[in-house]
């Protein structure tokens, strides 16, 4: 599902989750391979039973170069303000997790979602991960926030980028952490943006094809 058929609720206890969590995180450990899946190449591992541990330096910028069917597009991503979302999002592009799955909503007005290994809205990395929210967020066209359920501390490894004015109606209730903004390639995000849709599901497959991270 899209960010618009979820009712979202404010993380009062985000603080006190990300100490948590923190404490019992994983990394490869647990890791399950999954062999069969329409989104997914044959034994690429799409489950791992608990969120990774803590391995990007906060002391260096990064970026994620990402390659699709529609062209290249940049994030960089806030790696000091949002260290656990960032830190999901470098280790599962870093195991491929990404390569090969589509983005299933587009609404133009609105934003692109991908991440989702099922490929319909409803998959995700087998774990969860606390939110990291700001009261002040601003949902605007290029930024790049990690999805939820709806309910706190509930994202995983699906992500939306805001592609027109509607997403400015987040910043109500900025109840999605955003990690990061598009710095070069809105030529293909408006592509991709723009792409003929049925119930917001595009006509056409549109496929991340490898994402690369980038730190200096």
């Amino acid at each position: 599902m899209s960010i618009r058929e979820w009712v979202p609720y404010r993380n009062i206890l985000a603080g006190l989750a990300i100490l948590l969590l923190l404490a019992g995180c994983g990394g490869k450990e647990g890791a399950v391979a999954v062999s069969d899946n329409a989104s997914g190449a044959p034994g690429k591992v799409l489950s791992w039973d608990r969120m990774p541990e803590m391995s990007i330096d906060l002391d260096k910028h990064y970026l994620a170069r990402v390659e699709t069917s529609k062209g290249e597009f940049v994030i960089a991503l806030d790696a000091m303000k949002k260290p656990v979302t960032v830190n999901n999002f470098v280790f599962l592009a870093r195991e491929g997790f990404y390569n090969g799955l589509t983005f299933h909503s587009v609404i133009e007005s609105y934003m692109i979602q991908t991440g989702d290994p099922k490929g319909n809205g409803t998959g995700g990395a087998g774990y969860r991960i606390p939110d990291e929210l700001d009261a002040d967020a601003s949902y605007d066209v290029g930024t790049v926030a990690m999805f939820n359920t709806g309910s706190p501390n509930t994202g995983s490894s699906q992500f939306f980028i805001c592609t027109g004015d509607e997403a400015s109606n987040l910043n109500r209730q900025p109840n999605y952490a955003i990690f990061g903004k598009v710095t070069e390639g809105m030529d293909v995000i408006r592509a991709i943006a723009s792409t003929p849709v049925k119930d917001g599901v595009p006509l056409e497959p549109i496929v991340i094809e490898s994402i690369t991270i980038e730190e200096s």
